[in-house]
């Protein structure tokens, strides 16, 4: 059976404070909703400074879908590790590791836009030094054990649920991620679909004599969107699909390799990207793919047309995947 995901960054351009409350509300009733139909994963993920409000906090969120849910995971992807005080994360994912029995996933990057650096006063030249030490510190503050930290010895408790500890993968697009992430014996998590440097990975794995796995998103990852009506949604939503595809395509950079990834500059071109597809129930079986990632509030979409996205995979696609 696929793995089914539902995404939120709740991004709204052009939001109010009470607009922004009803769409995070909505997001823990989708959860809430989402888990109890059975599927596996919610997604979020972390930037800063966005104008259209793009989520700053995942962990906040994560903590909150995690209380509203029982049984699906939550994988923050990706957390900026530069960004973050190791200790206090430690403590963070401890706690909601605990809180969860285990359901919280953290895909750890360096990121790709200098300004939010900069918003934080972190020196973009120092990101691999500062998530190495990150990384580290996370391993051994999970251990419950005293161990050396900027020169003092400290001790970071509770200890979390899970044995050895929380779930964390490594992302990234580059060798030296790939290098980071074997030495260090984690699972890595590519951005995009790159069988080369998975096999990097597996070969300095060997070289360290580490042990690691994984996780890849497929050849083909869309984000998808269900409708009775594609060509009716795409005239009055597809506004919202090329919002976000703009936004990415704005920070990365040519060296960025995203599953997310588009050129397009109108809704007709990303139409036939296909990055983004807006799916009947059964085009969205017959697609056959490996990960199905529902995205039903994308670039800001009014919350009517993202229940409406939600309810017609939860009730016309899961169940003939399950069967």
């Amino acid at each position: 059976m696929p793995v089914s995901v539902v995404r939120f960054n709740l991004v709204e351009p052009g939001a109010t404070p009470a607009s922004l409350h009803a769409r995070y509300r909505t997001a823990l009733e989708m959860a809430a909703y989402a888990d109890d139909r059975g599927i596996a994963t919610v997604q979020t993920e972390e930037h800063h400074g966005a104008p259209n409000n793009w989520l700053p906090s995942p962990f906040a969120f994560a903590g909150a879908v995690l209380g509203a849910t029982r049984r699906l995971a939550v994988t923050v992807s990706a957390v900026i590790g530069p960004l973050h005080d190791p200790l206090r994360l430690a403590e963070d994912i401890a706690v909601l590791d605990l809180l969860s029995g285990g359901r919280l996933v953290t895909v750890a990057g360096i990121g790709y836009r200098p300004e939010e650096y900069a918003l934080f006063d972190v020196e973009w030249k120092r990101r691999g030094r500062l998530q190495d030490e990150l990384l580290e510190t996370l391993l051994k503050a999970w251990t419950g054990e005293e161990f050396e930290y900027r020169g003092r010895t400290v001790r970071v408790t509770p200890r979390p649920y899970t044995d050895p500890h929380p779930l964390l993968l490594v992302g990234g697009s580059s060798r030296a991620a790939a290098r980071r992430t074997a030495r260090l014996g984690l699972p890595f998590f590519p951005s995009a679909h790159l069988p080369e440097l998975e096999a990097y990975y597996k070969e300095r794995l060997v070289e360290y004599g580490t042990e690691g796995w994984t996780m890849m998103p497929a050849a083909e990852t869309p984000l998808l969107h269900l409708a009775e009506d594609p060509d009716r949604t795409w005239a009055q939503y597809g506004g919202h699909f090329l919002h976000e595809a703009r936004t990415y395509a704005s920070w990365q950079s040519a060296d960025i390799r995203s599953a997310v990834r588009s050129a397009a500059t109108t809704v007709d071109e990303l139409r036939a990207e296909g990055v983004y597809r807006v799916l009947t129930p059964d085009e969205c079986v017959a697609q056959g793919l490996d990960s199905l990632v529902l995205h039903p509030l994308v670039g800001g979409m009014p919350l009517e047309e993202g229940w409406r996205s939600l309810h017609l995979f939860c009730e016309n696609v899961l169940p003939r995947l399950s069967g």
